[in-house]
């Protein structure tokens, strides 16, 4: 994510790979709150099927939770030649799916790959962030289902100001005074007891398809 220049008060999704485990919980989410039912089992039955905006993929041994970066110079705004593509007040890049011809300019100028044409939707999809639940004061259906925090949503000042804590927090081992150095006691015998890391439960499941 490229902070040069950015709003630090505008509202964002901060992605962190390191705690995703390949559930797919976001995608499943994504597609639900873009449903006309707005239920998993609803939604299974409805026509077209509903499809998620964001996509799960593998990169490097990591998962990672692809989704439109809302740029505040967006090119696929800039190439539409429809206007189906413009900015909501909260600074988030929305498709009007009326307006869309389905030309798909808009997918060959995003550098992340992110609008994606459905055929049966016959126009392209993209992440509005959930616009209508956060002008509710909900998160981003994505956010909300994600089971190991690797998606938070806020003004991206606040998470960054998290983040530093965190990593503070993993750095410090213990509190050291001149000559002293008093560390965290390690207990054996409670070691079976340690939390299992996302990459390890994916790998353990790494067989099992979730779709």
């Amino acid at each position: 994510m490229a902070l040069l220049g950015a709003d630090l008060e505008k509202p964002t999704i901060y992605i962190d790979p390191e705690k995703c485990m390949g559930c797919r919980s976001c995608e499943i989410a994504c597609a639900i709150e873009h449903s006309s039912s707005k239920s998993i089992f609803g939604a299974i039955l409805e026509k077209p099927t509903p499809k998620p905006r964001v996509k799960m993929i593998v990169a490097d041994f990591f998962n990672v939770p692809v989704r439109c970066q809302h740029c505040e110079d967006a090119p696929c705004m800039k190439v539409c030649p429809t206007g189906a593509i413009q900015k909501s007040e909260e600074g988030f890049v929305i498709l009007d799916a009326n307006k869309c011809i389905g030309c798909l300019m808009c997918v060959m100028a995003c550098p992340f790959g992110h609008p994606k044409y459905e055929a049966e939707y016959k126009v392209v999809l993209k992440c509005d962030s959930c616009i209508e639940r956060v002008r509710e004061g909900k998160e981003p259906a994505c956010v909300e289902a994600c089971p190991t925090g690797a998606l938070r949503f806020g003004a991206l000042e606040k998470i960054l100001a998290e983040i530093r804590r965190e990593g503070a927090e993993k750095l410090i081992s213990g509190l050291k005074v001149p000559g002293t150095v008093y560390m965290k006691p390690v207990v054996e015998e409670k070691k079976e007891e340690e939390k299992v890391r996302p990459v390890d439960v994916y790998v353990a499941y790494s067989k099992v398809k979730w779709y």
